[in-house]
């Protein structure tokens, strides 16, 4: 009879009502996107203004076919500019490439990573 009871008497305990859901979409909050030429790529730390830490972002420029040419910094940068964009970060600090090679999917490819900003003032 005790079991029969119990869970009787718990499911009046709960508060819940469809009104305690919030109303706040992603869209609402997701990172309004920062235009890629406007990023900030740099090999150092930015130690004259302060920022926050969105996160590492890595990118890989492939090669399709022999013929085309090997991916250049210049590209992986580029790549690295619409990542940090799309988190709305103002600069990619600490970039690191690096090497061309050749793999069973690419002619060849570059890798870069670095971290995203968001400047504070």
């Amino acid at each position: 009879m005790a079991l029969i009871l119990i869970p009787a008497a718990l499911s009046g305990c709960s508060t819940w009502s469809a009104s305690d859901v919030s109303n706040v979409k992603a869209a609402d909050v997701a990172p309004v996107k920062t235009a890629p030429n406007q990023v900030l790529v740099t090999e150092a730390d930015i130690t004259d203004r302060p920022y926050t830490v969105l996160g590492d972002i890595s990118v890989t420029v492939n090669k399709t076919t022999i013929f085309n040419a090997d991916p250049t910094r210049e590209m992986v940068n580029a790549k690295l500019r619409e990542e940090a964009a799309n988190l709305g970060a103002d600069a990619v600090i600490f970039v690191r490439y690096g090497t061309v090679g050749i793999s069973m999917m690419s002619w060849g490819s570059l890798d870069g990573k670095g971290r995203a900003i968001k400047f504070t003032r």
